[in-house]
């Protein structure tokens, strides 16, 4: 792609650069510990003292008292004994303490170009969005969290969802508004090229979303053959549901056929993509993005007939996210140049 960059705001880069690592690394610890059925060992939402771990066997004895009053305690894991409920219980803790680290790891970077002066004005209000959006993301955790501590042990794969998918939304900001520093000028491509890159970006999202209530759903423990379902192309059980309709969001066999299908989709029209830009300038990222994602449908079909493991469920997870954090670039790359 065409670059003109700027080197007076590298110190912006360098620090949201770090901020987007530390998320990425957040998403991986967050798909370890819903694979490891960790998320509802912390019952309660303490943003600040929620910092410190427990420190004696008293401390570790309420807390496992409190996490036996709830649902999956009493209908999963009934007779846990206070060492396996360690092991989960900072799987958990793990990933809350590490998304106050982003926090912190944000906010006082951010202050302290704010009241130096070194942040211009035309990048105040992003970083202002950022932050907020930071915020959100707290509370979407603790939201989701919720769904599973009333009667069903299990969070809402709605709000699951809505967690991981604003999670790569910020990751996906954040680049942007780096290209945008880095002033990295588009690319002049026919409106054709343009328009699949777009279209296959709304495809991923849509691709990103089946893929988190897959995970919501524990779908991928099931029907672990590909390319067919159990010898069928489409399980019998996958419409179930009336109206059918509801078989598209809360029916696991049904959402894991399209996250199957959807995922054969993108690949093919990335690849189609990558014909396309090979005598342009788009050449080098869609080569990129091809690598990216056959890579990622590979990985996905072993995670599929291996019963989701952790190793390979988590790495899965996180190709996602770089896979559509390529696609950002692209369509970064090929946006309408304004004046």
């Amino acid at each position: 792609m065409a670059r003109n960059m700027k080197t007076t705001n590298l110190h912006l880069v360098y620090w949201l650069a770090l901020v987007s690592a530390a998320i990425l690394l957040m998403i991986i610890v967050g798909g370890a510990t819903r694979l490891t059925q960790s998320g509802l060992s912390m019952v309660d939402w303490r943003p600040i003292m929620g910092v410190i771990p427990p420190l004696s066997h008293s401390d570790w004895s309420s807390l496992f008292e409190s996490y036996k009053q709830f649902p999956e305690y009493q209908k999963l894991n009934q007779g846990m004994t206070l060492e396996a409920f360690k092991t989960i219980f900072y799987w958990e803790y793990g990933h809350r303490v590490l998304g106050r680290l982003i926090g912190v790891l944000f906010f006082v970077p951010f202050l302290y170009f704010l009241i130096r002066g070194r942040i211009e004005k035309r990048w105040r209000s992003r970083l202002w969005i950022a932050l907020g959006l930071g915020g959100c993301q707290g509370l979407m955790g603790w939201y989701m969290v919720q769904s599973g501590l009333i009667d069903i042990p299990h969070v809402s794969h709605f709000r699951l969802a809505a967690h991981l998918l604003l999670a790569i939304f910020i990751l996906g900001f954040i680049l942007w508004l780096i290209l945008d520093i880095l002033e990295i000028e588009p690319v002049s491509v026919k409106p054709s090229l343009r328009n699949l890159v777009l279209g296959l970006a709304v495809i991923m999202g849509f691709q990103l979303m089946f893929g988190a209530f897959t995970a919501g759903l524990d779908a991928g423990q099931g029907f672990n053959t590909y390319p067919l379902m159990n010898g069928q192309f489409i399980a019998d059980v996958a419409l179930s549901l009336d109206p059918i309709w509801k078989n598209f969001i809360e029916n696991g066999a049904m959402i894991q056929f399209v996250h199957r299908w959807l995922g054969a989709i993108v690949l093919f029209g990335v690849i189609i993509l990558g014909l396309l830009s090979l005598k342009t300038k788009l050449k080098g990222g869609s080569s990129v993005l091809v690598l990216i994602t056959s890579f990622q449908f590979i990985l996905g079909v072993l995670t599929l007939v291996n019963g989701v493991p952790l190793v390979l469920g988590s790495l899965h997870q996180v190709v996602a996210v770089i896979m559509f954090l390529a696609l950002v670039y692209l369509v970064h790359g090929t946006r309408l140049k304004t004046t």
